[in-house]
């Protein structure tokens, strides 16, 4: 039962029917509950698959977005954790529905004025993962006793660990010490910087990946048929979003796992790297994920994409017009396939 706060014209605190009542930072907030059984639109379908993928990397992380975005919001009615989904939900996602992703690369786990890290890197002996940066060139800098704030996202675990209060600006590095259980999965770095009043804090800087390549490498040279295909079809997808400039999509059909979908979009002149590292991935759907049909849709005006799938021995299956909305305008797509048999004819 909800119940009313300063009279009847102000705001009520509990559940009233589907509406419920509450005070977030001073302001009076009703929203409506439960489900709606209206089915969701594609626009609707794209922005619930983009919130899952942000917030698998930011709710592992939230004792970092809390201090990393507080100074963004101070002084407005908004959190941080929204704040964190707002700006990573449009600037670090990648892709379209269904096969949206997260650039990794351009995640902030804080937002600020500080100068950033100059050139970090990061690197790995067992269980402490050091970091390192530039340190300043002018003496008795300012910025000398700014502290480093560290983080550690597993993708795979979808776990994070953090260290809140570093090593000071001037020292140049810092060590963050890892469980032995986490020593061979793969990480994501990041780095800040912030006062130690508090008052002031730098964008992260994102400073690379550890065990990407011998994870994907372990999974394929383990056994002839991987045990957790969702998952290796996922590293893969990882491995070509590295060696290929441009968005680049890999999943295993809704409606049978035995299909896959790719999509790639590749920058010009990059016809031959893509070509071996498409080459290299459907080896390994075919001969080690179960896979027995890759699906590609792309754009019908992508003549040197449809020239290096035909060379790898794809045919054309479909002509869908005004198959995608992008950048204003309906795109139509044809839609390209190999299945097993074939791939292994031709190798």
């Amino acid at each position: 039962m909800g119940t009313l706060r300063n009279g009847l014209f102000g705001g009520f605190h509990g559940r009233v029917g589907n509406l419920v009542g509450y005070t977030l930072k001073g302001k009076h907030v009703i929203r409506m509950i439960g489900k709606s059984n209206k089915p969701l639109t594609p626009a609707r379908k794209a922005n619930c698959e983009k919130m899952k993928v942000v917030n698998e990397i930011l709710k592992p992380s939230l004792h970092a977005i809390r201090i990393g975005f507080r100074l963004a919001v101070a002084g407005t009615d908004r959190n941080e954790y929204n704040e964190a989904v707002s700006y990573n939900k449009k600037n670090a996602v990648q892709g379209e529905y269904p096969n949206i992703s997260l650039d990794y690369t351009k995640v902030l786990m804080s937002m600020g004025t500080l100068p950033v890290a100059a050139n970090p890197t990061v690197s790995q002996v067992e269980e402490n993962i050091t970091f390192s940066w530039d340190k300043s060139d002018i003496p008795m800098s300012q910025y000398d006793t700014d502290r480093a704030m560290l983080v550690i996202y597993f993708p795979d675990l979808k776990e994070t660990s953090c260290q809140l209060i570093g090593a000071k600006r001037v020292e140049g590095k810092d060590v963050i010490a890892i469980s032995s259980q986490h020593i061979n999965e793969r990480m994501e770095a990041y780095i800040s910087f912030a006062k130690q009043d508090g008052r002031e804090i730098s964008n992260s800087v994102y400073v690379g990946s550890l065990n990407l390549d011998s994870k994907a490498t372990i999974a394929a040279e383990s056994t002839s048929e991987v045990k957790d295909i969702p998952e290796f079809v996922h590293l893969l997808q990882d491995e070509l979003n590295q060696k290929v400039s441009g968005d680049c999509g890999l999943k295993l059909s809704e409606h049978d796992a035995r299909i896959a979908e790719l999509s790639i979009n590749s920058s010009p002149g990059e016809e031959a790297n893509v070509k071996e590292t498409l080459s290299s991935t459907l080896t390994l759907l075919f001969q080690k994920a179960q896979v027995n049909r890759v699906v590609v849709k792309l754009s019908t005006h992508d003549k040197e994409m449809i020239g290096l799938l035909k060379d790898l021995g794809f045919k054309k299956e479909g002509y869908f017009v005004e198959n995608r909305f992008v950048n204003d305008s309906w795109v139509n797509e044809y839609q390209f396939a190999i299945l097993k048999s074939e791939w292994n004819m031709l190798n």
